[in-house]
């Protein structure tokens, strides 16, 4: 719900933007999307274009379309075994043709003889070798060292996790050089628990950016602060301020952004299906009267449909 949609966004870059530093392996189900319930297919429309998506009966995501115009649109397929990924492939279709040579192929390989492993290996419609990652678990089950390896030599991210004094910190080192860091730690606040995460960003191993989120006991997010690093100060410095509020079912009602002397105020109105799981299917952001549409079907319907029949 306050992820507005950023999931959508960040998914379709998942592994093929992994110039910076490698990321786990991440498995999409239809609460990424803010849907509930028994959802097979959800069809998402704005004035900027057109997202399709499809799940299979245990809610894993096996098809995304984002669509431009009617003939140019990437498809995205997910393979699947026992849970795990085992395939995802990338195709980019433009004036209604394939177009092999910007099209991608990932494959999975999980190896389970001591701790976990995983190994993913990218290749093109061409058949060209582009990467192969190898990502290594400790015996906790947490990613511990990621290797990744092309025509350009081999670089090693290690991911470092520390425990002290109630806050708990997990570091990405790229060849030794911090990348990232996130924080987690938590606070009481007017009698009620609270998390708070701290992400930093390191540009060749400078502090460079930073976002502080605070999410209440139901992971919803309630405030979120950018931050800017000052050279010459030597500190973060706060930018844009966002906070969040909710409604009693924890849809998002409205947020806040204040950005220096100017605050905007963003409200949400839905209109929500008929279906038990309650998804809405319209929502509506005020004051601009922007909006966006989904089209739900649901596999309990088809059940439905065949046992009166």
């Amino acid at each position: 719900m306050a992820k507005n949609y950023l999931n959508i966004i960040l998914f379709t870059l998942f592994i093929s933007s992994l110039c910076c530093y490698a990321q786990e392996v991440k498995v999409f189900t239809v609460k990424d999307f803010d849907l509930k319930d028994s959802v097979k297919t959800c069809l998402v429309s704005t004035k900027y274009g057109k997202e399709e998506y499809n799940f299979n009966k245990k809610g894993l995501l096996t098809k995304s379309v984002t669509r431009y115009s009617d003939s140019d649109y990437d498809v995205v397929l997910y393979k699947y075994a026992n849970g795990e990924l085992l395939e995802k492939r990338s195709e980019t279709y433009r004036d209604n043709k394939f177009d092999p040579s910007t099209s991608i192929a990932h494959f999975f390989e999980l190896d389970t003889t001591s701790n976990r492993k995983v190994i993913e290996k990218i290749i093109s419609y061409d058949k060209e070798f582009l990467d192969n990652y190898i990502y290594h678990y400790d015996d906790k089950g947490d990613l511990v060292r990621m290797i990744r390896t092309n025509n350009e030599g081999t670089d090693e991210t290690l991911v470092e996790y520390k425990k002290y004094k109630g806050e708990y910190t997990v570091t990405y080192l790229l060849n030794e050089v911090p990348l990232k860091s996130i924080r987690t730690s938590n606070r009481k606040k007017n009698g009620a628990v609270q998390k708070i995460v701290l992400t930093k960003e390191f540009l060749k191993g400078e502090p460079n950016k930073a976002i502080e989120e605070v999410f209440d006991v139901n992971e919803l997010l309630l405030e979120r602060q950018e931050f800017d690093y000052n050279v010459t100060e030597k500190k973060f410095v706060p930018t844009v301020r966002t906070t969040y509020n909710y409604d009693k079912n924890g849809m998002l009602e409205s947020e806040i952004i204040a950005d220096g002397n100017s605050t905007e105020k963003k409200e949400y109105i839905y209109q929500f299906d008929g279906e038990e799981g309650g998804n809405w299917i319209k929502k509506i952001i005020k004051p601009d009267n922007a909006y966006t549409t989904r089209k739900i079907t649901y596999y309990k319907a088809e059940s439905e449909k065949k046992e009166e029949e």
